[in-house]
């Protein structure tokens, strides 16, 4: 599991449908959470419709614990955080003060201590006595039209940017963040050199007039350049410019192909 100064524990208020109660576990362990609590459940959170949208997170849902206040269930937790999609609008907000997630994110990511994010039952949310006892309040960015996502959904969002800041952060130097996809996506000004000159040899054994050869390397080299290719990537385009350059002075019996090159290609 990826590791973070806070510790989270997600905690769902009143839930009432089995599916969301799956979805969610499933949710939670994709970002690398799982510690997941109910307050006075108002569904079979054990279900077989909860275990199937689970899937193979049923373990998140199997060490999950269930209280019967809001008070017990954040107990242990130094920092409160409720959500809410019903949020005050003007100037003057007396009880819904929001950070939005990517706010959240940085406020808690050097945080050394147990934070609690809790969410209430679908199609209703927290409750206002509820939300007074958070020490801070989060809200999705949706459209004011119509504000209020699905449960899932709403958990889904918040932990995803938490792993986001922890991948950005993290990447390469946590165990549990490997690094799977490249984060730098750019290549030493020495390996730049080569590809460029890798493709400028493609284009010279390019058949027809040498103006056609540089014209096609000059769109070639910007438009590879322009996606911006890793040092693997770059690395790959090089061989395969250099068989192709290879192969077309043999085809035009350029004697550069047996002088000059690399790779040779075999009869």
């Amino acid at each position: 599991m990826p590791s973070s100064n806070f510790s989270l524990k997600v905690i769902l208020v009143g839930t009432s449908i089995p599916g969301n109660v799956g979805a969610i576990c499933r949710t939670m362990l994709n970002y690398g959470f799982d510690e997941l609590a109910f307050v006075t459940p108002q569904c079979d959170i054990y279900s077989e419709d909860a275990r199937n949208r689970a899937k193979h997170a049923q373990r998140v849902l199997d060490q999950a614990r269930v209280f019967s206040s809001f008070r017990e269930a954040v107990s242990d937790c130094t920092l409160v955080f409720g959500t809410s999609g019903k949020r005050e609008v003007g100037e003057k907000t007396s009880k819904r003060h929001f950070l939005y997630p990517w706010e959240f994110e940085k406020r808690i990511s050097s945080y050394d201590g147990r934070i609690a994010l809790v969410f209430g039952e679908e199609g209703k949310g927290l409750s206002t006595e509820d939300l007074l006892k958070c020490d801070d309040l989060i809200t999705l960015p949706t459209w004011e039209g119509y504000p209020i996502a699905n449960l899932s959904h709403a958990v889904n969002a918040l932990l995803y940017e938490l792993q986001r800041g922890r991948v950005h952060s993290n990447v390469g130097m946590d165990p549990g963040l490997p690094e799977i996809v490249p984060m730098e996506r750019s290549i030493s000004p020495e390996l730049r050199q080569i590809l460029n000159k890798s493709i400028e040899e493609f284009g010279e054994a390019l058949p027809g007039l040498d103006e056609r050869g540089e014209s096609f390397s000059s769109v070639l080299k910007r438009s590879i350049h322009r996606s911006q290719p890793t040092e693997d990537e770059a690395t790959r385009l090089i061989g395969g410019f250099v068989d192709a350059t290879t192969a077309l002075q043999k085809v035009n019996h350029d004697e550069n192909w047996l002088k000059k090159r690399r790779r040779r290609v075999t009869d």
